[in-house]
This record gives structure tokens, C-alpha cells and sequence, in this order.
């Protein structure tokens, strides 16, 4: 297929244009920068400028592009969020950038239409010790000051499935770590111990990057139009579990331990890190998709980082 990148040059995407090109695809690279340009002509993608968020840019820059399919991996998220604020500009790419590119699919002759989605658009919340499941309710109101989140991640799913003429399938990631930028800064924050363990600790499910990417071409190619899957891997962690495990790939000392309620003057980490507990089922991903994880939990993955992969 001749697939449209956008958030090409972003943490998964730049993952992502290896593993579409390996699989024989062609890939047209969205970026807004020369640098852009540049490190996606290196990868072998075809760089397009364009901006997500402004409508008539896009499509100005994508007039005569003819394409076989639009994947959105388009976020303004660097490093682990502390405070709301921090997520409204991906909120926007969620919402209104959803809609700017799926108009932008229908122009350049794109039917197939992959977007990235959250696990934590299931709800930031004790999620019990049974696997979450595609059939559990998304994104639903009333979570308080994490309602705009939600809209913008139920947004996105709406309008990738409601359009017609568009076979749209939303990816529902868990939280991405690897040989990236936010992993490594991770880990360097366990070694100066300002990474604290907390107590009590949430639940969460992790996904290696270059395990996202496979995941996104098996969509891609075999996933079903109107489909939500989970993508994760095997072995949900506890975030204490998980801060000691970045420290020790970092070759430090145990972090600190703080009460999980200090993290309140943080409320998006303390969400994150103490007040969620969730476990996402990957059954239907594996199923639909024929689609494993390479690294089964953190513990190979993190030994991943750490040998320069």
C-alpha cells in the first residue's frame, strides 16, 4: 500500500516507517520542519509539509498525492505528563486533527484509516484484576477533570468509525517505552533517585515500541473496519515494579519510596501512577490480527534498551 504518515517524525512514527517499508509498503511522511525533511528522506520516506491543525494547509499540501491509506500517529506528548495542561495540544490532534485528516484521506483517494488510541481512554481508575477487553465502555464522561481527555480520545474513535467511505480501526496502545527518548530520561531520572516508588502503586499495561509499530502494520493489512484493539503486551506491571526496573536497567541504586498521596500536587502522575489499576486483554489483537509481542513484558524489553537496541 502507498500509506500517509502522520506523525512521522514522532517516537512511534519514526519506528513505524522501518517497519511499513520492510513490509513493502511506500510511506509519505508528514512533518512541519526542514529538520523533518531531512530525517524522513533518510529513512526512505517521501517527506510531506504539512501541519495537522491547519485544515486548509493540509489540503493544500496534499493536493494531487493519491494514497491508499492514512494512519494517524500524530501527538504533541513529550516525556511523562505531570499536569493536564500537558495533554490538551494532543487533545486537539485527537479531535480536530482526526477530522482535518480524514477529510484530507477522502480527497487523496485513501479508504484504510489507522489512528492511535489510549488505554487509559478506559478510565483512569481501579479497573479490578480481570482483563479489560475491547467490549469494556471508552472514554465515558464524568471522570472530573480528565473529562476533556476523554471526549478528545472518544472523538477520535467516533469519526474514524462513522465516516462513510472510510475503514476506520483505532489502535487503543498501552504506555510505549523502548530505545526512545522518554525511556532513557526515565531511567536517568531512577539514577538521580527524583523518580520516586510509589506506595501504594497502579497497575498498567506497557508496550514496546517496536512491538507498536509491528502491531500497526498487522492492522494495517488484516485489521477490521470498525475495530478497536488493544495493543500491549503480556505482563501488566505495577508502577513501583516498574520505576525499580528502569533503575536497575539504569545501573542505579532503588529509587526512594514516597507516599503514593504526595504524588496529589502532580494529578495526572498520581493518576498514572497510583489511582489506576488496569489490565488490558490483547486476545482479539492476537486473534484478528495474528499478532504477538516480541518483548513479552518489561523485563526483555528493558534488556532492549539497555544493549543499544
Amino acid at each position: 500500500m502507498n500509506v500517509l504518515l502522520a506523525g512521522a517524525t514522532g517516537t512511534l512514527g519514526t519506528v513505524l516507517i522501518r517497519h511499513l517499508l520492510a513490509a513493502g509498503h511506500a510511506v509519505h511522511g508528514m512533518t512541519r520542519s526542514d529538520k523533518g525533511v531531512r530525517r524522513l528522506a533518510e529513512a526512505g520516506a517521501v517527506p510531506v509539509v504539512a501541519d495537522v491543525m491547519d485544515r486548509e494547509a493540509l489540503l493544500t499540501a496534499l493536493d494531487g498525492l493519491r494514497v491508499d491509506a492514512v494512519v494517524h500517529q500524530a501527538t504533541a506528548i513529550s516525556g511523562l505528563p505531570l499536569f493536564h495542561r500537558a495533554l490538551y495540544a494532543t487533545d486537539a490532534l485527537r479531535d480536530r486533527g482526526t477530522a482535518h485528516l480524514i477529510e484530507a484521506a477522502g480527497m487523496v483517494g485513501a479508504r484504510r484509516f489507522v489512528t492511535q488510541s489510549f488505554f487509559l481512554g478506559y478510565g483512569y481508575r481501579d479497573h479490578g484484576e480481570e482483563p479489560v477487553t475491547e467490549d469494556r465502555p471508552f472514554a465515558e464522561p464524568g471522570q472530573g477533570a480528565f473529562d476533556p481527555h476523554m471526549r478528545s480520545m472518544r472523538a477520535n474513535e467516533e469519526q474514524v468509525f462513522g465516516t462513510p467511505g472510510i475503514d476506520g480501526i483505532s489502535l487503543r496502545y498501552g504506555m510505549f517505552y523502548g530505545p526512545e527518548a522518554t525511556t532513557r530520561k526515565l531511567m536517568d531520572m531512577t539514577r538521580k533517585r527524583i523518580l520516586p516508588v510509589p506506595n501504594p502503586a497502579g497497575t498498567i499495561s506497557l508496550i514496546h515500541i517496536e512491538d507498536a509499530a509491528s502491531a500497526t502494520v498487522a492492522a494495517l493489512e488484516r485489521g477490521t473496519p470498525g475495530r478497536p484493539y488493544n495493543i500491549a503486551d503480556a505482563h501488566p506491571v505495577r508502577f513501583d515494579k516498574y520505576v525499580k526496573a528502569l533503575a536497575a536497567a539504569a545501573g542505579g541504586p532503588v529509587p526512594p519510596s514516597m507516599p503514593g498521596w504526595l504524588l496529589r500536587a502532580t494529578p495526572y502522575m498520581f493518576a498514572l501512577m497510583v489511582g489506576t489499576r488496569i489490565r488490558l486483554s490483547t486476545e482479539r489483537a492476537k486473534r484478528e490480527l495474528g499478532w504477538a509481542p516480541v518483548y513479552p513484558s518489561y523485563h526483555e524489553g528493558l534488556a532492549n534498551v539497555v544493549s543499544g537496541g
